[in-house]
C-alpha cells in the first residue's frame, strides 16, 4: 500500500477544488503546442493557383473568359479588315512609303490603316488583358524550368499577338503596324479544349473521347481555313488586292480540290502561304481522321451512350449480362417485344465483353437497330451505369451465365451486379436470375427473382408423377398467338398448336365482361360458367386488401367486385371483341361470346341429374351401361355440406394389411435443411433416420446384404436420377416426391445415380426420407444402370451436368447427354426418360432416327414455324410435346414476362408447389378410365369436377398411337415389325410362366408415374391390330418355326438389331446375378405420340387414358362431409404439387 502511494505524483499547489470541477486550464499549458495545418496553401501564390487552376468551377470560368477574348480579338480583326483603306500605306502620321524588294512593294504588307480610334482601343485592351493573364498563368505554372514555359507555342503566339499592341501605345508611329491577330484562332482552339476538360471535371461527367476528337477535328479545320483566308487576303494587298470574300472563295475552292482557277494569288509570298497551308493540312488532317476512325472503331466495339435527353423523353430497360449470346439475345427480344405496349421501349445491353460478330449482325437488322443499344461496360462501375441511364430506366434485368463451369462463381457475380444496381438506382425495378437456391436469399430485395435449380428440379419431380408438366408450364409462359401448326396436314398439330396459344391474364372483376356477372357467386360457379360461356378458364383470384394469389380457393369462396381474377385464355379480355347473337324469333337475347377458335356457343347436351351423388355407382352398374349424374354447380356457398377437414389422412385412418412396410413412417418437417432460405415442407419422414451406410444402394453393410435394386423387392417402381454431384437441387427434387399429401402406398423409391460421392451434409439431409438411396456410377455404364434398377424403373431422370455445360462450340455442351440418352432409348425402348438439355435447339436430336420420314416432316414443320417468327418452333418435336425433354433456358421467358405480368412468377411457383398461400389450391392430375367415359366431353367433366369436389381442370395430356395406314412415312415410327412384336410377346409369356410371383406383385399396384401405355388393355389390343396391319403392308413372313428359332439362336440366320441389344442386356444381367424377368416388358415399345391441350373447348371429346390437369382446392379448408364422394371414378387422382406448408393451418 505504501508502494502504491509513493508511485502517485503529488498534485500541484494551485490545484483546487474548483479546478477539479471546472478543469485546470493552466497546468498542462506548459507542454501544449498549437499546430497549424496546410500552411503552404495560405500563401498568395497558392491562393491564386487555387482560383485559376485547381478549383474546377473558377478555372472553368477563367477558361470561358479567355476563350471569349480570343474570339473577340478575331472578330475585331475582321472588322479592321473590312474598314481598311487602300490609299495610304505608311506609319501613323507619315506620308505614303514604298518598300520595294524582290519586285514587290512591301508597304501594304507592313502597314495598315487604323482610322477608327475606338477599334484600336478595344484591340489594345484585349491584348493587355490577354498578356497579363498569360504572364500570370506562366508564373503559377512555373516548376523550375523557365525555358519550358517560354518555348511553348501558345506562349509564343501570345507574345506575337499582344506585345506589338503595347508598342503602339508607347510609340505612336507604330499604330498602323500590321499585327497577325488572326493567329489568335489557334489560341482560341487551345482554350476551347481546356474549357471542355474543365467542364467535364466541374459537372462530374466523362464525355466520350469521340466527342472530343470530333471537336478537335472541326476546330482544326476552322483554324486552317481562317488562317489561310486572312493570310492570303493580307498578302494579296501587294498583289491583286483580294477582298476578304474573294480570299474565302479561293480557300474553299482550293481545299475542296475543285480548283476553278478564276481567283488565284498573284505574288509569290501568298503562293508560298498556300503551299504551306496545304502541306499543313495534308499532315494534320490525316492524323486527326486516323484518330477519329480509331475511336469510331473502338466505339463500335464498346457501344455508344444513351443520352440523358432520350432517357427522360423515352422509356427503356437495361439488360445486364456477363456475356451475350445470340440465342439469349433473340429469346429476350422476341419475348420482350411480343407485348404491344412495349413496342416503344428501348433495350440497353450492358455487357463487359466485346460484342461478337453474330450479335453485331443481329443488332444491325432494322427491326432491332432502332430499338437496341449495346454498351460495353460493367454493372459494378457507376460510370457505366450512368451511361446506360439506369436511374431513369423502367427496369433492369440481371441474368446469370449458365454455361460457366463454376455456377457458384456465376451466382456471386450476379449478386454483386444486383447490389451495385440497387445502390446506384434504388427505385429501379430489379429482375434477377439466380442459378443455385442457396444464393437466392442474397437477392431477396429484388422485385422478381427466378432460381433456375428450384424451377428445374420442381419440374423434374412433377414430370415423374404427372407427365409433361414441363411442357404445360413452358407453353403457359411463352407468348404465342395459337397459329402454330395450323397449316399442317396432321390433326394433332392443329389442335396442339391452337390450344398452345393460351396464356395467363388478369383483370378486376368489376371491369370484366367475362366475370362481372358472377359477383356474389362462388368461385367454382364463376369458373365453370365463364368456361361454358366464353371459353376462358378462371384459375385464381386475389383480394384487394390482400395481394396474395389463391389458386382455386374453392366453392366456399364468394367473388366480390374488387377481386382480381386470373384466367387462362388465348388473349386478354381487353384485346377481345364481343358480339351479340339473336336467339329466337321476334325477340333478341344478348349473349356475348368471343369470336376465337376455342369458344363454343353452347355445351350441347349436358344432362343434369338431381340424384344423390354421395355414393359412388358400383362397377357392376357402370358396366351395365348406367351413367352417373352431374349435379349443378352451386351459386352460393353451402356451409351445410362443408366441414373442416381432418388432418389425419385416409391411409392413416384406414390401416391396410398391405401397408405394413410403412409403420415406421411419420409426418412432419425435415429436421435438417441443406441451405439457408429453403422453406420447410410437410413430408413423409422416418421415425428413425437411416444410417449413412444403408443409403448406399450397391454396397453391403451390417444392416442389410442387398447389392442392387432388385434385391430390395420394392413394391413400386423406382425413380432414377442421374446427376453429376449431390447438390441442393436434388434435395428440392426429393421433397415433392415425399410430400405428406401423397399416400404412403404410392411412394416410389428414389435412386440417385451420382458421378461423385455425396458429402456428409447432403446425407444428413436425406437420411430422414423413406426409400431414398444413392449409388456411385454413370449412365454410360450398363452395369451401373442395371444395378440401380433401370429394368423396372418408372422414370429415368437425366440431369444436365455442370462440367459439360461449357464447350468450345456452344451447342456441343449437350453432346454427351444426348448420346447417352439415345443409348438408353435403344436399350430400354419403353423406359420413360426425362432429359434436361442446355440448349433448346438440341431437342431435335432426342430419340433421333435418321431414316424416319415422319421425323423429317416434323423438322420441316419446325423450320417453317421458325421462318414465320414463332417463339415455339420446337413445340412439335415429339419428345418435347410428350414432356420427355426440356431446357431450363425455355423458362427464361418467365422472368421476361414478369415485366408486364408481375403475377406470372407467383402463379408458376404455386403451380409447381414452390410456394403455397393459405387457402390456395395445388396442381393435380387424374386419369380418364373406362368407367368415366360416360361424361363424354371436357365441358361436362368441368361441371362434374366443380359440382362434386370443387376442382378446376386446366388441360389434358393425351396419348395417341400412330396409325400406319394413312401414309407410308409413318411406318418407321413403329418401333418394330409384327415379327419382333410376336417375339417379344413370346418371351413375355415364358417369363410369366417362370415368375408368377413377380408378375403378381407388379399387378398389385400401378404407380401414377408409369407411362400410360403400360396400363392400357384397350390400347394394347389396338397396338397388336396395328402391328398386324403393318405386317400386311410389307412382305408376308412365314410363321416362326422352332427350327427357325434354333437357327437364329445359333447365328445361322441374321438377327434384328433389337434382338442383339436384348441379348446383350440379358447377358450382362446374368453376369451380375440379376433376374432378367422385367427386361422384356421394358423392351416393348408402342409407337405413340403425346401432347398437351391447354384449356380445351367445352365440346372436346374425352378419350380413354386422357390425363386431366386439375387445380384442387386446399384440403385443409373445406371438404364435403362424405369423403366417399372423392372416391368416385373422378376422385382417383394423384396430387402432383409440392406439399403446402401446413404451419398456418395447423
Amino acid at each position: 500500500m505504501v508502494d502504491l502511494e509513493s508511485e502517485v505524483p503529488p498534485l500541484p499547489p494551485r490545484y483546487r477544488f474548483r479546478d477539479l470541477l471546472l478543469g485546470d486550464q493552466s497546468w498542462p499549458s506548459d507542454d501544449r503546442v498549437q499546430v497549424e495545418f496546410y500552411v503552404n496553401q495560405n500563401t498568395f501564390k497558392e491562393r491564386l493557383k487555387l482560383f485559376f487552376i485547381k478549383n474546377q468551377r473558377s478555372s472553368l470560368r477563367i477558361r470561358v473568359f479567355h476563350f471569349s477574348l480570343k474570339v473577340l480579338s478575331c472578330i475585331l480583326y475582321i472588322c479592321r479588315v473590312l474598314d481598311d483603306s487602300e490609299h495610304q500605306y505608311a506609319c501613323w502620321g507619315c506620308d505614303s512609303q514604298n518598300y520595294t524588294l524582290f519586285m514587290i512593294d512591301w508597304a501594304p504588307v507592313i502597314w495598315v490603316e487604323r482610322s477608327k480610334m475606338s477599334l484600336w482601343v478595344l484591340q489594345v485592351l484585349v491584348a493587355l488583358i490577354c498578356l497579363f493573364e498569360t504572364i500570370l498563368l506562366t508564373y503559377l505554372s512555373y516548376k523550375g524550368n523557365i525555358w519550358e514555359q517560354i518555348l511553348r507555342i501558345t506562349f509564343t503566339l501570345e507574345m506575337v499577338n499582344n506585345v506589338p499592341f503595347l508598342l503602339t501605345v508607347v510609340y505612336g508611329p507604330l499604330r498602323n503596324l500590321f499585327i497577325p491577330v488572326f493567329l489568335n484562332c489557334w489560341l482560341a482552339k487551345h482554350a476551347l479544349e481546356n474549357m471542355i476538360n474543365d467542364l467535364h471535371r466541374a459537372i462530374q461527367r466523362t464525355q466520350s473521347a469521340m466527342f472530343n476528337q470530333v471537336l478537335i477535328l472541326i476546330t482544326t479545320l476552322i483554324c486552317l481555313m481562317f488562317t489561310s483566308i486572312c493570310g492570303i487576303q493580307h498578302l494579296e494587298r501587294a498583289g491583286n488586292k483580294l477582298s476578304l470574300f474573294d480570299s474565302f472563295y479561293f480557300c474553299i475552292v482550293t481545299f475542296s480540290t475543285v480548283g476553278f482557277g478564276d481567283v488565284t494569288p498573284n505574288i509569290w509570298p501568298s503562293k508560298l502561304l498556300v503551299v504551306i497551308m496545304i502541306c499543313v493540312a495534308l499532315v494534320v488532317l490525316p492524323i486527326q481522321f486516323e484518330q477519329l476512325a480509331y475511336l469510331w472503331m473502338e466505339r463500335q466495339k464498346s457501344g455508344g451512350n444513351y443520352s440523358r435527353h432520350r432517357a427522360q423523353t423515352e422509356r427503356h430497360v437495361v439488360l445486364c449480362v456477363s456475356s451475350i449470346k445470340i440465342d439469349l439475345l433473340m429469346d429476350f427480344l422476341n419475348e420482350f417485344y411480343a407485348h404491344p405496349r412495349l413496342q416503344d421501349y428501348y433495350v440497353i445491353i450492358l455487357c463487359p465483353t466485346e460484342i461478337d460478330s453474330p450479335v453485331r449482325r443481329v443488332l444491325q437488322i432494322p427491326l432491332w437497330s432502332q430499338r437496341v443499344i449495346y454498351l460495353q461496360g460493367s454493372a459494378l462501375k457507376d460510370q457505366d451505369l450512368s451511361r446506360a441511364k439506369l436511374d431513369n430506366a423502367e427496369g433492369c434485368f440481371i441474368l446469370s451465365s449458365r454455361c460457366e463451369v463454376d455456377r457458384t462463381a456465376s451466382d456471386h457475380q450476379t449478386i454483386l451486379r444486383a447490389w451495385a444496381v440497387k445502390d446506384f438506382a434504388p427505385n429501379c425495378p430489379l429482375y434477377v436470375q439466380i442459378l443455385k437456391p442457396e444464393n437466392k436469399f442474397h437477392v431477396k430485395f429484388a422485385d422478381h427473382v427466378v432460381c433456375e435449380e428450384e424451377f428445374k428440379y420442381a419440374l423434374l419431380a412433377l414430370n415423374c408423377i404427372c407427365p409433361a408438366t414441363s411442357t404445360l408450364i413452358t407453353l403457359l409462359v411463352h407468348t404465342s398467338t395459337g397459329l402454330e401448326g395450323q397449316q399442317s396436314p396432321d390433326e394433332w398439330h392443329r389442335i396442339y398448336g391452337r390450344f398452345s396459344g393460351n396464356e395467363i391474364y388478369n383483370i378486376v372483376l368489376q371491369d370484366s365482361v367475362f366475370f362481372s356477372e358472377y359477383e356474389g357467386k362462388t368461385f367454382t360457379y364463376a369458373s365453370f360458367n365463364a368456361h361454358k360461356k366464353y371459353g376462358v378458364c378462371l384459375i385464381g383470384v386475389s383480394r384487394k386488401d390482400n395481394k396474395n394469389i389463391r389458386l382455386n380457393p374453392g366453392h366456399h369462396f364468394t367473388m366480390t367486385s374488387t377481386d382480381t381474377c386470373f384466367y387462362i385464355n388465348v388473349t386478354k379480355e381487353e384485346d377481345s371483341t364481343f358480339k351479340a347473337q339473336k336467339k329466337g324469333s321476334g325477340q333478341s337475347k344478348k349473349k356475348v361470346h368471343l369470336p376465337v377458335h376455342n369458344i363454343i356457343a353452347s355445351m350441347g347436351t349436358v344432362v343434369i341429374d338431381l340424384q344423390d351423388t354421395s355414393s359412388r355407382p358400383s362397377c357392376d352398374s357402370t358396366r351395365a351401361g348406367r351413367r352417373g349424374s352431374i349435379m349443378p354447380v352451386p351459386e352460393e356457398p353451402d356451409t351445410a355440406s362443408l366441414q373442416t377437414c381432418d388432418l389425419s389422412s385416409e391411409d392413416e385412418t384406414l390401416p391396410s394389411c398391405d401397408d405394413l412396410s410403412t409403420e415406421g413412417y411419420m409426418k412432419g418437417y425435415p429436421p435438417n435443411l441443406p441451405y439457408i432460405g429453403s422453406s420447410p415442407t410437410h413430408c413423409h419422414l422416418l421415425k428413425k433416420k437411416v444410417p449413412y451406410c444403408c443409403l448406399r444402394l450397391e454396397k453391403e453393410c451390417t444392416h442389410n446384404n442387398n447389392e442392387d435394386a432388385k434385391a430390395y423387392c420394392f413394391k413400386n417402381k423406382v425413380i432414377i436420377v442421374s446427376a453429376e454431384t449431390a447438390g441442393n437441387g436434388l434435395y428440392n427434387f426429393i421433397v415433392p416426391l415425399r410430400a405428406s399429401y401423397r399416400p404412403k402406398k404410392d411412394l416410389n423409391p428414389i435412386v440417385l445415380l451420382l458421378d461423385n460421392k455425396p458429402d456428409v451434409n447432403f446425407l444428413e439431409a436425406i437420411c430422414w426420407f423413406p426409400l431414398v438411396y444413392y449409388m456411385i456410377g454413370t449412365i454410360d455404364n450398363l452395369d451401373d444402370l442395371l444395378r440401380c434398377g433401370v429394368s423396372f424403373a418408372a422414370n429415368m431422370i437425366v440431369v444436365d451436368k455442370e462440367s459439360t455445360m461449357s464447350a468450345k462450340e456452344d451447342y456441343m455442351a449437350d453432346a454427351k447427354t444426348i448420346v447417352n440418352v439415345q443409348t438408353l432409348f435403344r436399350l430400354f425402348s419403353s423406359l420413360s426418360i426425362i432429359t434436361e438439355l442446355t440448349h433448346p435447339a438440341n431437342m431435335r436430336f432426342m430419340q433421333f432416327k435418321a431414316k424416319d420420314s415422319y421425323s423429317l416432316a416434323l423438322s420441316k414443320l419446325e423450320k417453317k414455324e421458325r421462318a414465320k417468327g414463332s417463339n415455339l418452333a420446337f413445340m412439335f418435336r415429339l419428345p418435347f410435346a410428350a414432356g420427355r425433354v426440356f431446357s431450363i433456358g425455355m423458362l427464361d421467358t418467365l422472368l421476361y414476362q414478369s415485366f408486364v405480368k408481375d403475377y406470372m412468377i407467383p402463379i408458376t411457383r404455386l403451380l409447381l408447389g414452390l410456394d403455397m398461400t393459405p387457402g390456395s389450391g395445388f396442381l393435380c392430375a387424374m386419369t380418364i378410365k373406362q368407367e368415366d367415359l360416360w361424361i363424354k366431353t371436357y365441358g361436362r367433366l368441368y361441371q362434374k369436377l366443380c359440382s362434386s369436389v370443387g376442382d378446376i381442370p386446366i388441360g389434358i395430356y393425351r396419348t395417341e398411337l400412330l396409325d400406319p395406314e394413312p401414309c407410308e412415312g409413318r411406318q418407321s415410327q413403329l418401333s418394330g415389325t409384327m415379327e419382333d412384336f410376336e417375339e417379344v410377346h413370346e418371351h413375355k409369356e415364358v417369363r410369366e410362366q417362370r415368375e408368377p410371383c413377380s408378375a403378381g406383385k407388379s399387378a398389385l399396384h400401378t404407380p401414377t408415374g408409369e407411362h400410360p401405355s403400360s396400363s392400357r388393355p384397350l390400347l394394347h389390343r389396338k397396338s397388336m391390330q396395328w402391328a398386324r396391319r403393318l405386317s400386311r403392308i410389307g412382305p408376308r413372313h412365314a410363321p416362326r418355326t422352332p427350327e427357325r428359332t434354333r437357327h437364329q439362336r445359333y447365328g445361322l440366320l441374321p438377327r434384328s438389331e433389337r434382338q442383339e441389344l436384348a441379348e446383350l442386356v440379358k447377358n450382362r444381367m446374368k453376369n451380375l446375378g440379376l433376374s432378367t424377368g422385367g427386361y422384356d416388358e421394358m423392351n416393348e415399345s408402342l409407337s405413340s405420340l403425346s401432347y398437351v391441350l391447354i384449356n380445351p373447348s367445352p365440346d372436346t371429346r374425352l378419350e380413354l387414358n386422357d390425363i386431366v390437369y386439375i387445380i384442387r382446392q386446399d384440403p385443409l379448408s373445406f371438404v364435403p362431409k362424405k369423403s366417399e364422394s372423392r372416391m368416385s371414378s373422378l376422385g382417383n387422382s394423384q396430387c402432383v404439387s409440392a406439399s403446402p406448408t401446413l404451419e398456418s393451418q395447423l
